[in-house]
């Protein structure tokens, strides 16, 4: 009975991290929409409902007329067009919410039913922490372009933002795996778990980048492959930051993105003669090779679709990029998964 507890936490657990998966996802719909700052207050309880009326509305839309993004960019919005930004925050945060929802129902649930043990409350007590954090980014990131002067968000809070939710996911898989998967069905090699921290951190990086790109809307700026519009060393490199410099970021990006497949290439390689006496390795091996060759193409699509975005519209270029960042994270959690399996000692 004891294992099916733990069964019971952890399949919980697991679905919060696809909730989370799913909400980065919305993120970036939000993102991708132009809608993330139609919404310029922070309520975390009574903003769970949109404005129920025409004066909520005008309220809401008045508030967003203030900022620069109207002013400078949508200043032809009518009050259907705000509408529709909307929608996509207040989804966003309703999701945000939805997750504390589940997480704080579960706990009760489990807390009653004596299901946790002593070990599990430093972890969860860490959940919590991590969730909190995550929010308050959220706001930070929100507020960056709640101005004048900015026309979106600040692309390195963005990142941050992204990046600790990925940090979220990771610890609350992790937990999970904890109560899934019995210390007997682990092996032991710690060179490769040291690889394996390197191929994440490698990836972190990569996603940090990929964060740039998406807040710079670097995608745009260079738009042809193999080459960085023609150049294979572009001329920014040695005079503009690598930072906030949308070639030198979509540079460092692609280039990552090689390293990231000829480690993980490496990587396959290393884990084979420890597969041989691991059952659960020889499968989990397999999917960080696919999933960063699938990757690898889609950021290519994805660039080179760059020319057909429509201001306004999701089309084919958004529904790449979404599926660019679904595959990342699925990497991610596959490197993860490998990582608890392959254990120091």
């Amino acid at each position: 009975m004891e294992q099916k507890k733990k069964n019971a936490v952890a399949w919980w657990l697991v679905a919060g991290v696809i909730m989370i998966i799913i909400q980065t996802l919305l993120g970036g719909v939000t993102r991708l929409t132009g809608s993330g700052l139609s919404i310029t207050e922070w309520k975390p309880i009574m903003g769970a409902l949109p404005p129920m009326n025409e004066q909520e509305w005008n309220k809401a839309f008045d508030g967003y007329k203030q900022i620069g993004q109207y002013k400078f960019l949508n200043s032809d919005f009518t009050l259907h067009d705000f509408k529709l930004i909307f929608f996509w925050e207040w989804f966003h945060r309703l999701w945000a919410r939805l997750l504390g929802v589940v997480f704080l129902i579960g706990f009760a649930y489990f807390l009653v039913k004596q299901y946790f043990s002593k070990e599990m409350i430093k972890p969860f007590i860490i959940l919590f922490l991590l969730g909190a954090m995550q929010g308050l980014i959220g706001w930070i990131m929100v507020a960056s372009g709640l101005n004048d002067e900015n026309l979106y968000v600040n692309h390195i809070k963005l990142s941050a933002h992204f990046v600790s939710a990925m940090v979220l996911a990771c610890y609350t898989l992790w937990f999970a795996l904890q109560l899934l998967i019995p210390d007997e069905k682990r092996v032991v090699n710690k060179n490769l778990q040291n690889f394996t921290i390197a191929v994440i951190l490698i990836l972190f990086v990569q996603l940090t980048y990929g964060a740039f790109m998406a807040g710079l809307k670097a995608a745009m700026a260079a738009a042809t492959w193999p080459t960085i519009n023609g150049m294979w060393l572009p001329d920014t490199l040695t005079h503009n930051s690598w930072i906030n410099d949308k070639i030198n970021v979509h540079f460092i990006h692609r280039g990552l993105a090689y390293i990231l497949l000829t480690v993980i290439i490496m990587w396959f390689a290393r884990t084979r003669p420890t597969s041989r006496f691991n059952h659960l390795l020889r499968r989990t091996r397999l999917w960080p090779m696919a999933l960063v060759t699938l990757q690898v193409v889609l950021g290519i699509i994805t660039v080179i679709s760059a020319p057909h975005i429509v201001m306004g519209k999701f089309g084919l270029f958004e529904s790449l990029a979404e599926l660019h960042q679904l595959v990342a994270m699925f990497l991610l959690m596959a490197l993860v998964v490998n990582l608890y399996v392959v254990k120091r000692r």
